[in-house]
This record gives structure tokens, sequence and C-alpha cells, in this order.
């Protein structure tokens, strides 16, 4: 079957905080609704190479109450039927639930889901698209749960990693396409860790990007998260009354955070892998963005009011204040409207713990 022909649908999470990439990303505009790289924000960019391969009104976002107005802003063309609102955020497991029970009344259970992240830097988009008509290929005749897995470049420790094995039924054809069973998925590891992940060459990239068909998900949800499942069940038997919000905050709050990869992917052996190779990253700090960029001969990026004098390998960014920088390598220097960050590239991971001190220390108005 053409891939045209599959009922399939996508689901943008776009919940996140981003707080890695603060202060351009702060709470009032996190991450996913701030511009880093090409011509829209990341969740505009997200959204415009999926009408490549899904109708407009088959794409459907998933995000909380004080982030849905800013959807709507920047998707003006995204119905509000298809913008589905937690009452705030517990993870991807209970994310992707809400987006299954809701499209489940609207649509046949055999329907593929492609969930993906709002906020991930695409190349190569012909070949990103090519991807996920094969994973949709698939998980359409199979109870496949399909992720994208993508060849890694360099043994970074910024993300997961998937080990893939050979399908246990040996299909050629299978493996010819690029998609092969996974062994087992590992946290960001240690660099020592990552050089023998690359070294083995049976590891990929974990992209965060997955494929199932709505049964195949709630098969998987029902077996490995029963507590969640029996909440998701009241939820469900309380969609379109007049007191849904109400139930699914009160609900919402008795449900533990978790994402789908620790709830379900790493305990599922139905776990298969598209192999790819188009130009992936996650931007999940400022040293990821910096990797994407152009560099100057001195392998400095630099934007903005910036005045640079013998500086090497340094990311430097000014939004309106002039910056005088000298004598000086491996540092980022981000200047936004209300707050200027200074760090070593190689600390960018430990941004966020400077946000989580502010907000003990209750610096709100920067945050």
């Amino acid at each position: 079957m053409d891939v045209s022909e599959i009922k399939k649908i996508a689901v943008i999470m776009a919940g996140g905080t981003g707080e890695k990439l603060w202060p351009r990303s702060i709470e009032a505009m996190p991450k996913q609704f701030c511009h880093f790289i090409g011509t829209g924000t990341m969740i505009q960019n997200t959204y415009y190479r999926l009408l490549r391969l899904f109708d407009p009104e088959d794409i459907y976002v998933v995000t909380n109450n004080k982030l849905s107005g800013i959807v709507s802003e920047q998707l003006p063309e995204l119905s509000s039927e298809n913008i589905i609102i937690e009452p705030f955020g517990k993870n991807t497991a209970p994310c992707l639930a809400l987006a299954a029970t809701v499209l489940g009344q609207r649509m046949n259970d055999n329907t593929v889901m492609v969930a993906l992240p709002s906020d991930h830097y695409i190349g190569n988009v012909g070949e990103y698209i090519e991807s996920l008509e094969k994973a949709i290929s698939f998980a359409n005749k199979t109870n496949a749960i399909v992720t994208i897995g993508i060849n890694p470049t360099r043994a970074e420790t910024g993300f997961g990693y998937i080990q893939i094995k050979e399908n246990e039924d040996k299909n050629q054809h299978l493996k010819d396409q690029g998609i092969m069973m996974s062994a087992t998925f590992a946290e960001k590891p240690d660099k020592a860790t990552a050089q023998r992940f690359i070294d083995s060459g049976d590891f990929l990239w974990n992209s965060g990007i997955f494929i199932w068909r709505i049964d195949t998900f709630w098969d998987s949800f029902q077996k490995y998260l029963p507590d969640h499942s029996r909440l998701f069940s009241l939820i469900k038997k309380n969609l379109g009354k007049s007191y849904y919000e109400q139930i699914l905050e009160e609900t919402y709050r008795q449900l533990q955070a978790v994402s789908v990869d620790y709830a379900i992917l790493e305990k599922a052996d139905n776990i298969y892998v598209v192999k790819s190779n188009f130009i992936w990253s996650d931007l999940g700090n400022w040293d990821e963005l910096f990797k994407l960029k152009i560099k100057d001969a001195r392998n400095n990026f630099i934007e903005g009011n910036v005045i640079p004098l013998n500086i090497h390998n340094c990311f430097v960014s000014s939004k309106d204040k002039v910056i005088g920088i000298v004598g000086v390598d491996d540092l980022i220097v981000i200047e936004e409207d209300n707050a200027i960050i200074i760090c070593r590239k190689d600390k960018s991971d430990d941004v966020k713990d400077l946000v989580d001190f502010m907000k003990r220390k209750h610096i709100k108005p920067y945050l």
C-alpha cells in the first residue's frame, strides 16, 4: 500500500521548557517557540516539514494551558481542534496517552501515529520524509513500535543511543530498507562509552521520533503502565462532558511523570528502528547549536553587536548591547532582552542547574 493511502496523523509534542537554552528560552517563550537556526521558530519548522507528508487536518500539537496561545499565534493555520491541551506537563508518556485518548475518539484504532518533538533540527528533509514513510508503512502492517535512529557522526555525549540487532526472522527485505530490531536503549553516555558505541557499529542516535498504530500504543501502554492506563480510562470516559477539564486536571495530578522511552521503549520487545542518515540534532544546549553553525577561520560563531579580539572556538551572540570580548577560548556568551549567560562550552548542560538555582532563589523576572 502506498503511504499516501495509509491513514496517518502526526502528533507534535510542544510542552517542553528548554531550560538549557536560557536566556533565549524562557518560561513565557520556551525553546520550541524561539528562533535558533533556519527561517522560522522550531515548532514552525517542524510543522512545515510535516506538510510534505501529512494533510494539514492530520497534524496535531500537544501542549499545556500556558503555551496553547503561543501555538495558535505561531501556527495560525492550525485549527483549534488540532491543539490538544494538557493541564500541565507530565513528560512524554502521559502526553502521548492524552493524544491517543482524544484522537482515538475521532479515528480508527489502526490509524498510524507519528509522535515527534517540536524543537529538533532536521537537515536533508527529503531523506527525513523517506525515513518517516518507511516507518509508517512498516507500523501500518505490523504491531511494531518503530523509531528513527540516526547514524552517528561523532562520539556524542549529549544524545541517547539505540543499539540495533539482526531481525529475528532474518528478513533481508527489511534489512535492505534499513529496518532493524532494537536490542537496547542507552542514556546519554560519557565520552569513553560514546566512543565504544561508535566503534561497535551497532549503535544509533535516538531521535525521539516514534511511530505506531494507536492500538499498538495502547497495548504497550496498558502492559507497561497499568496504573496510568486506569487513570486514562477515566479521562476517556469523561471526554466531551462539561466537567472534563476538571476531571483531566484532577487525574493529571495523580499521574507519575514518566518518559515514553523509559516506560515503554526500554521494556518492549517489538521495537524496530529505521536507520537514517539525515542531519539531526535535538538542540539540547548552546554547544549543540554551536556545532550546527557556520564558523569563521578561528572557529567562532559571532552574531549581533560583537567586537571580538583574539578569541577562539567561541559562540557570541548579542541581541542589543555591544559585547566586547578579548583573549578567551571555548566560551559561550549569549545576550538576550533581560539577561546574559556566560559559560564554558563544555558546561552547556549546566545552564539548567543555573536556572534551577535561580528558581530556588526566586529570581523569577529573568526566567
